[in-house]
């Protein structure tokens, strides 16, 4: 059921032009809950949720795919806790402050700057360096409550 789920909503949201980040099945009581994380450039709003949610419900009523079993299905963005993990998350967020941790064990912490298929520049207090995605363990974009200008 979970390859058959897995292609449907994929289908469904890149027929919408967003891509998908995530799809969670789990269970919660006597029924489910099926979380969908979608995104683009320039961000979701809640009326690209809505339209996602709409679009993803008529295609689960329209197929068996989830079964009897009843679900709750929750469409929602990335979180801004979750984990940079692909060039394109990299690219959505920059000019963030980030806190990678490197396979070496070493720790940068800086801006996002420019990225591309292989890696990104970091602007660091020492510097700008440039830091291959390989090399990332995890990469969190750090929250800036209040960010100095220039």
């Amino acid at each position: 059921m979970t390859d058959r789920l897995d292609t449907l909503v994929a289908g469904c949201v890149s027929e919408l032009g967003f891509d998908l980040e995530a799809i969670e099945l789990t269970p919660a009581g006597k029924k489910r809950v099926l979380r969908i994380a979608i995104d683009q450039d320039g961000g979701v709003t809640i009326d690209d949720i809505s339209s996602a949610t709409r679009a993803i419900s008529a295609e689960l009523d329209d197929t068996d795919v989830m079964g009897t079993m009843p679900y709750t299905l929750e469409v929602t963005s990335r979180g801004l806790d979750s984990p940079l993990k692909l060039a394109r998350h990299w690219r959505r967020n920059n000019d963030r402050l980030v806190s990678a941790q490197l396979a070496d064990g070493s720790t940068v912490d800086g801006r996002l700057g420019d990225s591309d298929g292989d890696g990104v520049d970091i602007s660091t207090a020492q510097g700008v360096q440039r830091i291959a995605y390989a090399d990332v363990t995890k990469a969190l974009v750090q929250i800036e409550l209040k960010r100095k200008n220039g």
